[in-house]
């Protein structure tokens, strides 16, 4: 467990502020992440990681000279937000492009793809890019829609070398793309990892077993196994891995980078043992190890376990991954440097408009239902955690709590500032957004945004425009995560919900009432299906027997409305 730790809900941010003080010679804070202390070379093109914190040294420890040249941090294993990515983005721009680079994850698609369209949308050359390198997560013919986990290191690496080389965008990602084609990830856990403040473990490993094919994000391995020996583990890990060996032809002539990455509480001692036998397997097969590397550089929290990560290289692969680099927690060769200064401009905050009367009312009383989401968000948030430890990553409950009062908070300054039903659930939207991260964030951002944009900052609303804005609010579940009912997400509540809400025309406390207990009965009919999209995809059949979280909170919050209307 973390013994280190003030307020929890504040534990990614003050994590990252250290960090930023520590390596204040390396990089520099900004909101939602950080870049570089030092100028880059005018039309270089920048790298930015992201993903959500507990992962350290990733994302924000390869920020340097030689690879990334910023890092957006979300929550716990939660992906920031696109305002995060849009800040971080523009303060590592060298008006050569970006490329955002970030596992393969629901929530990281969603938020930094929004991001990027924004970017684009005022003329900046942003792209995405999803790496994919764990093999117990999808088949070899779906390489591209795997996780992404420790190979994330050897992908950014080279790509972040292209970049310090000159190449233009296009090459860059060219280069990245074939980088991540080349690499192949697998892992084992031997206990879970635990949550800054929490008492208990995502997951608990039975004594004398391990699980293979974890997830960095406190997901458990995909089987269990009794418990080998160091050798027989690398043995293991080595087979599997090498299954996808590519044909040694066109380039590949058998070289490979090699990870031996720790999970967050494995003893370097027992690293170097499993490197041991690692390299003596990978020789044997007449695989020559380029550029090893022994280290902790992808972590889940303080998680035991162990990854290997191979890359299989041609000639430029190799140059790029040998290439030198240096970050605060990743150096390679020497770079001398005397570049300047990197001066970055924060955004200033906006001013609230003021609404009308009318609409001043009406916003007083959607803040008073966002305080009450906070309230039961908070109530709920360890059944929440344990339902999405099953199959998922444990942290829907803290979302959902992090997300919902940064809501409620953002109200409360809007009505303070006398602005409109609009203007508050834009900007209390874009709060939990921003305050959550992750699939869900953006899912709950996203719906009270799509409310306030049928409302105006002018007038009230009736019970015909209010059954309008929401739902146009609930169906936005649907557009934004592109899930269907059955796939065991909150669309699966969301939609019933909807559906009662839209065709029953009774007075709307009461409508609302009998569609949120019908959507309570869909959130726990749920617990018969199979997990198929998100993290629990992977893990689809431990899912049976629990509800999904998702659809399970997504009523929660609805039943705690009937009583404000």
């Amino acid at each position: 467990m973390t013994f280190l730790v003030n307020n929890p809900e504040e534990f990614a941010g003050e994590a990252l502020a250290g960090f930023a003080a520590a390596y204040s010679n390396y990089v520099q804070p900004i909101h939602g992440g950080v870049v570089r202390s030092t100028a880059s070379p005018e039309g270089e093109v920048s790298i930015v990681v992201g993903g959500g914190s507990g992962h350290y040294p990733a994302f924000a420890g390869w920020v340097g000279e030689g690879m990334a040249h910023g890092a957006v941090a979300g929550n716990i294993f939660s992906s920031p937000s696109a305002s995060q990515a849009v800040s971080v983005v523009k303060g590592a721009d060298n008006g050569g492009g970006t490329l955002i680079m970030f596992g393969n994850y629901a929530g990281d698609v969603l938020h930094f793809g929004n991001a990027a369209e924004q970017l684009r949308a005022e003329g900046d050359d942003v792209r995405i890019f999803t790496i994919s390198d764990d093999i117990a997560s999808n088949s070899p013919e779906n390489h591209r829609d795997r996780r992404g986990i420790a190979g994330d290191l050897l992908v950014v690496k080279v790509a972040g070398a292209a970049a310090a080389d000159g190449k233009n965008l296009d090459a860059v990602e060219k280069v990245a793309l074939r980088a991540n084609d080349r690499t192949r990830t697998l892992g084992v856990a031997f206990t879970g990892c635990t949550f800054p403040g929490a008492k208990e473990a995502l997951f608990e490993v039975e004594d004398g077993t391990f699980g293979l094919g974890l997830g960095i994000h406190g997901e458990q391995g995909i089987s269990t196994h009794e418990m080998m020996s160091a050798n027989e583990i690398a043995k293991m890990l080595v087979e599997k891995v090498l299954e996808e060996e590519p044909e040694r032809a066109g380039g590949y002539d058998g070289r490979v980078a090699v990870l031996v990455n720790g999970l967050g509480a494995t003893k370097y001692e027992e690293m170097f043992v499993f490197y041991g036998a690692v390299k003596h397997l990978l020789e044997e097969r007449g695989l020559t190890i380029v550029g090893p590397v022994v280290d902790e550089q992808v972590t889940s929290l303080d998680m035991a376990g162990i990854s290997l990560s191979l890359m299989f290289l041609d000639e430029e692969l190799e140059k790029y991954w040998l290439a030198p680099a240096n970050t605060p927690a990743f150096r390679v060769g020497n770079i001398e440097s005397d570049a300047a200064p990197r001066e970055i401009h924060e955004r200033a905050d906006e001013e609230i408009p003021q609404g009308a009367p009318p609409s001043q009312e009406l916003a007083k009383k959607i803040a008073a239902v966002l305080e009450a989401f906070e309230k039961k968000a908070r109530e709920a948030e360890k059944e929440l955690g344990k339902m999405d430890a099953v199959a998922g990553d444990g942290d829907h409950g803290q979302g959902m709590v992090l997300g919902s009062t940064a809501a409620a908070k953002s109200a409360r300054e809007s009505v303070e500032a006398g602005a409109g039903a609009r203007t508050l659930l834009a900007r209390a939207g874009a709060a939990w957004s921003e305050g959550a991260g992750g699939t869900a964030g953006a899912l709950w951002g996203g719906a009270l945004s799509a409310v306030g944009s049928t409302l105006s900052d002018e007038d009230g609303a009736d019970q015909q425009t209010l059954r309008e804005a929401v739902l146009a609010g609930t169906r936005s579940f649907v557009t934004l995560g592109g899930a269907d009912v059955g796939d065991k997400t909150i669309v699966d509540a969301s939609e019933v919900f909807a559906g009662e809400l839209e065709n029953d025309d009774a007075e709307l406390s009461v409508v609302w009432k009998n569609a949120a207990d019908a959507a309570a009965k869909a959130a726990e009919k749920t617990a018969d299906f199979v997990a198929r999209k998100g993290r629990a995809r992977t893990h689809g059949e431990q899912s049976i027997g629990t509800a999904d979280p998702g659809a399970t909170s997504f009523a929660m919050l609805m039943a705690v409305v009937p009583e404000y209307l």
